[in-house]
Order: structure tokens, then sequence, then C-alpha cells
């Protein structure tokens, strides 16, 4: 999966989020997404998640599918 700027949706949840950019742990040099969530979340507005992970695929319902899958540009 190609990583890039626009609007995702969550495959589990279905909610959507706009997908900022990448950004960098100082002390690792680990590359995470920084993205926005596009719904009302009491929690936060701003998420980070490793870059690895926000690409990979995960099973649901018997299937594997990108965790977040990429809707379209901004």
């Amino acid at each position: 999966m190609t990583f890039r700027r626009g609007i995702y949706r969550h495959s589990k949840t279905g909610n959507l989020y706009r997908v900022i950019g990448t950004a960098w742990y100082s002390e690792t040099l680990e590359e995470f997404a920084l993205y926005e969530a596009l719904y009302k979340n009491k929690t936060s507005k701003l998420w980070i998640r490793p870059l690895a992970m926000f690409l990979e695929e995960v099973e649901i319902d018997h299937a594997r599918v990108p965790r977040f899958r990429f809707l379209k540009n901004e």
C-alpha cells in the first residue's frame, strides 16, 4: 500500500480520518502516520500510529484487508 495524504476509512470501525503526513520520533527515528479524526471524538482530534502499523493488513470477518483504506485526495 502506498502512503499518501488524503481521506481514509478505518476498516474495522468505518470512521473517517484525514492523513496530514508523517512524523519521526526523535530518539529512534521511527516513522509515524499523523492523522486527524473526522468524527466527534472526545479523546483527541489528532492521532499518530507507527507507519508500518497504519499500512498493515488486518483480519476482519476472515478476510485480510488494509487497516486503513484510502478513499480520496483532498
